[in-house]
C-alpha cells in the first residue's frame, strides 16, 4: 500500500507538513509516514579522518575529533527521534491511525527515490531546517526532489489550514491533463470548488481544451470554474489566486508550454518564497 509521505526536519514548516500531510492521509484514507533523514554531510558517519591530519603527534586531537563527530551525530539521531515522537503524536490528535516513523542517515533526494515505491504523496515544506535566507539552497533542495520524485509533491508553507477550495494551473499539456484526471480521480479534493485557469491567449482552441477539461470534473460531480487570463504566468495566477481566495494551487512540474518557466531556474524559488498557500506539483 502505497503512503502519504511527510519529510520531519526542524524547519519554520515542519508543523504545517505534519497538519498538511495529516489531512492528506485522511482525505486519501492511505497511511502516514514521518520521515526525517539525518545529512551525511553535516553528520558524517564515522570515517577515516588520518588523511587529513596526519598521525604521529596529532593522534590524540584525530581520536577527539573522531569522538566529537561520533557524539554530535548521536546527539542529531536524537533530536530527530524527538522530531519524529513529536509529530506522530501532533498526527494521532489530528485523527489519523497509527502513523509510521522512519529515520535514515543519508541524503534527503536519494532517501526518497529509494521509498518512491511506497509513496503516494510527498509532502515536504518549502525551506529545510539549515536554509535561512539562502534562496539558491531553497531552489536548488527543492528542484532536485520535484525533479527526482515521478509522484505528485505537496510544498506547504508555514500554517495549516484546511483546504476549502482549487486551483489547477491548466495549459493543455499532457501533464495539466493528467491534473485534470488526478482530480476527477481522487478523494483529496473531493467536494471542494474547482478554478482552471488557463494563462494564455483568448482563443477558441484555448476554450475548447478548458472546457473539455471543465467536463471531466463535472463529470465527476465537481463545481467548476475555468477563466482565461493574459499576462505573466507567475503574478496572473497569484492574482487570481488572491481574488478568488483560492486556498491550495495545483500545477505541473515541468511542461512544454510557458508553465514550465514557473519551475526552472530563480523562478522556482521565488514561487516556493512567495506563495503563503500550499503547492501540489504534479509529474
Amino acid at each position: 500500500m502505497t503512503h502519504v509521505m511527510a519529510c520531519i526536519d526542524g524547519s519554520p514548516q515542519a508543523a504545517a507538513v505534519c497538519d498538511y500531510s495529516a489531512w492528506a492521509s485522511k482525505r486519501l484514507d492511505a497511511p502516514l509516514t514521518l520521515l526525517h533523514v539525518l545529512d551525511r554531510q553535516q553528520y558524517p558517519a564515522s570515517g577515516d579522518l588520518s588523511g587529513i591530519i596526519g598521525l604521529g603527534s596529532r593522534e590524540f586531537l584525530l581520536q577527539e575529533l573522531a569522538t566529537l563527530d561520533e557524539k554530535r551525530a548521536k546527539l542529531a539521531l536524537e533530536e530527530g527521534r524527538m522530531m519524529l515522537d513529536a509529530a506522530r503524536q501532533r498526527a494521532t490528535a489530528a485523527g489519523v491511525a497509527q502513523p509510521e516513523c522512519r529515520q535514515r542517515h543519508g541524503d534527503l533526494v536519494e532517501s526518497l527515490r529509494d521509498l518512491q515505491n511506497e509513496t503516494r504523496l510527498l509532502v515536504i515544506g518549502r525551506q529545510g531546517e539549515d536554509s535561512g535566507d539562502a534562496i539558491q539552497h531553497i531552489g536548488s533542495q527543492l528542484e532536485n526532489v520535484i525533479r527526482t520524485m515521478q509522484r505528485p509533491i505537496l510544498v506547504a508553507s508555514c500554517g495549516f489550514s484546511e483546504p476549502q477550495s482549487v486551483m489547477l494551473a491548466f495549459d493543455g499539456s499532457a501533464t495539466s491533463r493528467k491534473g485534470v484526471e488526478m482530480l476527477a480521480g481522487s478523494p483529496l479534493f473531493k467536494g471542494m470548488p474547482i478554478h482552471l485557469v488557463m494563462v494564455a491567449a483568448d482563443t477558441a482552441d484555448n476554450h475548447a481544451q478548458l472546457e473539455s477539461a471543465r467536463d471531466v470534473l463535472i463529470a465527476a460531480g465537481f463545481s467548476v470554474e475555468i477563466a482565461i487570463r493574459a499576462g505573466e504566468v507567475e503574478p496572473t495566477l497569484h492574482a487570481y489566486q488572491a481574488e478568488h481566495g483560492i486556498d491550495l494551487l495545483v500545477m505541473g512540474a515541468y511542461g512544454h508550454s510557458r508553465i514550465r518557466q514557473f519551475f526552472v531556474g530563480s523562478t522556482t524559488t521565488n514561487m516556493i518564497r512567495t506563495t503563503s498557500t500550499p503547492l501540489l506539483l504534479l509529474r
